[in-house]
């Protein structure tokens, strides 16, 4: 069930930035794959944190476009771990924008996000325990 597009956040903000004219599409909206690529870098801090080091956008999954985003709109993309496997995490990222305009608060796009973890030769590694140190690699 998607919660409604007026509540709050829900996650870590990971990442915040303004939409800009050259972000737009032949319609004048901020253009889907800009807002898909910003979800991934967010969701890509947050998983090279938890995995300590490298990782790689293996698949998004539930991806659903809520509402437009205009020129001017102060984007965030907020992130939270759904859950981690032996190489492996999937994460549920929500992109809400305040309205220049108006000042509103909304929910314009969700996906879930799964990373694997991998070495500096690319090759798929395990996940640290949780709550242990790692040196990013």
């Amino acid at each position: 069930m998607t919660k409604p597009r007026h509540a709050a956040p829900d996650g870590t903000l990971t990442l915040q930035t303004v939409a800009f004219p050259r972000d737009t599409n032949s319609g004048g909206d901020v253009f889907g794959g800009w807002v898909i690529s910003q979800m991934d870098i967010a969701a890509g801090v947050t998983a090279a944190q938890r995995a300590g080091g490298r990782c790689a956008t293996v698949a998004v999954d539930a991806m659903r476009f809520h509402a437009p985003i205009f020129v001017g709109d102060l984007v965030s993309v907020h992130t939270r771990i759904l859950r981690t496997g032996h190489t492996s995490l999937t994460m549920h990222v929500e992109t809400w924008v305040r309205r220049q305009r108006t000042g509103e608060l909304l929910m314009v796009t969700e996906g879930d996000f799964t990373f694997v973890a991998i070495s500096a030769s690319g090759v798929k590694r395990p996940l640290p325990p949780e709550n242990v140190p790692t040196v990013n690699g």
